[in-house]
């Protein structure tokens, strides 16, 4: 039996047409600094439309944060395959039709595949879904991808940590999000319960 030697740690980012951008753009900031993960970059065209819009970035800016970008037609792709081990998945933002085709098990373009080979592998799945307020069938949607084991992580700010800046905020996030596949020394401060808090 051949013995191979360990993968390397992979996480699969998605960007996809909700607002919020930033936040798929901050996490690979953060795992080029990081090191030590292999980041594979999914982006709709919907999600380029905002990344344009809303942060004034070309595809020459986004493409060299990750370390492997794919076209989300390229439904051969490596990350298409449960053989191609990871660990994980984010799809940050994560408009609602995405949501609704992982929901429903829709593998029409890469990112969705990915989705649900992350899923159908019993790896981690994050979902930033970005939308307000929610209708029915987002929230059925949101409980059937949890009820199939991955996480829904709407980008909420916390404001425990008295954050100075909207990028503060961002930050914050995209550092409970990294923490959830635990790939090395926790990224966010963790709560230690208020002190001298009045009776």
């Amino acid at each position: 039996m051949e013995i191979r030697a360990a993968a390397p740690r992979r996480l699969i980012v998605a960007i996809t047409g909700a607002t919020g951008a930033i936040y798929g753009i901050r996490l690979l900031e953060t795992l080029r600094r990081l090191g030590g993960v292999e980041s594979h970059l999914l982006i709709s065209s919907a999600g380029w439309l905002n990344i344009q819009h809303e942060l004034q970035l070309s595809k020459e800016d986004v493409h060299p944060l990750a370390d492997v970008v794919h076209s989300v037609r390229d439904v051969g792709a490596s990350i298409a395959s449960g053989s191609f081990a990871t660990d994980g998945m984010v799809v940050a933002p994560c408009s609602m039709k995405t949501l609704a085709s992982v929901a429903h098990g829709f593998s029409d373009n890469l990112i969705t595949r990915a989705a649900d080979v992350t899923l159908k592998e019993r790896r981690r799945l994050v979902l930033l879904v970005r939308e307000t307020p929610f209708n029915l069938a987002h929230l059925r949607n949101m409980t059937a991808v949890t009820e199939m084991g991955g996480v829904i992580f709407p980008p909420l700010p916390a404001f425990y940590n008295q954050p100075a800046s909207v990028d503060e905020m961002v930050d914050h996030t995209v550092a409970r999000v990294l923490d959830l596949f635990a790939l090395g020394p926790a990224l966010s401060r963790s709560w230690t319960g208020l002190r001298d808090a009045q009776p």
